[in-house]
């Protein structure tokens, strides 16, 4: 595959923009800093948005990201079909900026949670990933806003139009909804915009990347942000 360049964001609070970095680099592909502050995203091919605790998470998480001049073209972006992808913040931010559906809310039991996890692949829809439904990750987490949650009405169009990418499971690929670690209605760990360009989730795929880690699941993410990045490039 011809290497991408990926955008990654820094904003004010952001912590997780270095893991995103080495995880794209580690993968082949070209990857540098944009700037929250910065417009032009013309140089990229891909942005992420990555995990942290951007402008310290008051309001709400992401809430006051969400107003970054940067953000402003990273809609413009993703309007054009490039591929944009949140990742645990960065999810909460484009939530907030009404790129993606829903809201994320502090976990229940009220208690931050990081520990690797198992998530089913569920939609082969948005083409994020490269594997079979039922396919079986296991990523880290690391939150304490990962309480995924929607209106029915929402509900049921991302589950029709094949939105939900990922949910939380047991080690066979079993799905529980009420079972999410973070209390996420219907056990989503990650969602899809309507037109597939836009993907969002709370696991962090950054961090089971590099062989050191143990874990290597999180590479089929970045990979298939690529492919969509290649495929928008011409």
């Amino acid at each position: 595959m011809t290497p991408m360049r990926f955008g990654v964001v820094i904003f004010p609070g952001s912590n997780c923009e270095q893991d995103a970095v080495h995880a794209c680099r580690l993968l082949g592909h070209e990857a540098g800093y944009v700037w929250h502050g910065d417009t032009d995203l013309s140089g990229w091919d891909a942005i992420v948005l990555p995990g942290g605790f951007s402008y310290g998470d008051y309001l709400r998480c992401g809430a006051v990201a969400r107003f970054s001049p940067v953000m402003a073209s990273v809609i413009r972006f993703a309007e054009r079909g490039g591929p944009v992808i949140g990742i645990c913040n960065g999810f909460q931010i484009l939530a907030e900026a009404h790129l993606l559906p829903g809201a994320l809310l502090r976990n229940v039991g009220l208690k931050f949670i990081c520990r690797e996890v198992a998530l089913r692949v569920e939609s082969e829809r948005c083409d994020w990933l490269d594997l079979s439904l039922g396919s079986v990750l296991r990523i880290p987490i690391n939150h304490n806003e990962g309480n995924y949650i929607c209106d029915p009405g929402t509900l049921a169009r991302l589950n029709a139009g094949g939105q939900v990418v990922l949910r939380y499971c047991a080690e066979d690929g079993t799905v529980d909804p009420d079972g999410a670690p973070n209390g996420a209605l219907d056990a989503i760990a990650g969602i899809c915009n309507e037109r597939g360009n836009v993907f969002g989730l709370m696991p962090h795929p950054e961090r089971a990347v590099d062989p050191v880690t143990g874990r290597t699941d999180g590479a089929a993410v970045f990979e298939a942000i690529a492919r969509r990045a290649a495929e928008v490039a011409g």
